[in-house]
């Protein structure tokens, strides 16, 4: 019994702090409240279950976002067949289309707009339509702070795939965010040299 004591006063002292980190992360992935609710519920039941396996002293975060993830992974999309990498390779032709969209943004001056723009609802909006391995790994990086190690250990994919992934999400999100600023009229469209 003094385990079970010892292990639950470890458990709140370590993870319990980082239930609105973990949440954040959740909603990432399920772009809704109630579901990201039940979600972090399970990660941390999980995580209570197996704290016998947590190596003290080690990142505990990336520890429960790991199992954040895998079990978003396992119950919201069981139904979706995940993205092989002939699908994900195809993703890379939209790649240039939307760096020289960005060569041309700078080129009207645009380059400083989202330093003068309350850009919070439409970045929200944005996240919302990425999919989900690219909003994923936008919400470790850019708003969780992982490193990319971190990321490509908590996701299981190498490296590299999380830089590729990363570049291409955030070329996304800054076009989005550019045709945002064309329609509300902050900014002029932008023309395509080619």
């Amino acid at each position: 019994m003094t385990d079970a004591v010892g292990d639950l006063a470890s458990f709140e002292k370590v993870a319990l702090p980082l239930i609105p980190d973990v949440s954040r992360f959740a909603f990432s992935l399920t772009r809704d409240e109630d579901e990201a609710d039940d979600l972090v519920q399970e990660t941390f039941l999980r995580a209570f279950r197996a704290w016998h396996t947590f190596t003290p002293g080690t990142n505990a975060r990336s520890w429960l976002f790991t199992i954040c993830k895998n079990t978003f992974r396992r119950r919201f999309t069981r139904e979706k067949a995940r993205p092989d990498v002939e699908r994900e390779a195809q993703g890379d032709d939209d790649a240039l289309p939307i760096v020289l969209s960005h060569v041309n943004a700078e080129k009207l001056g645009l380059g400083d707009l989202f330093d003068r723009l309350d850009v919070q609802p439409a970045l929200e909006r944005g996240m919302r339509d990425l999919p989900e391995l690219f909003r994923e790994i936008v919400a470790l990086v850019d708003l969780e702070g992982f490193s990319y190690h971190e990321a490509a250990e908590i996701l299981e994919i190498p490296v590299g795939t999380v830089r590729s992934r990363l570049f291409r999400a955030r070329r996304r999100l800054q076009e989005y965010l550019i045709d945002q600023a064309v329609d509300m009229g902050l900014a002029n469209p932008v023309e395509d040299d080619t």
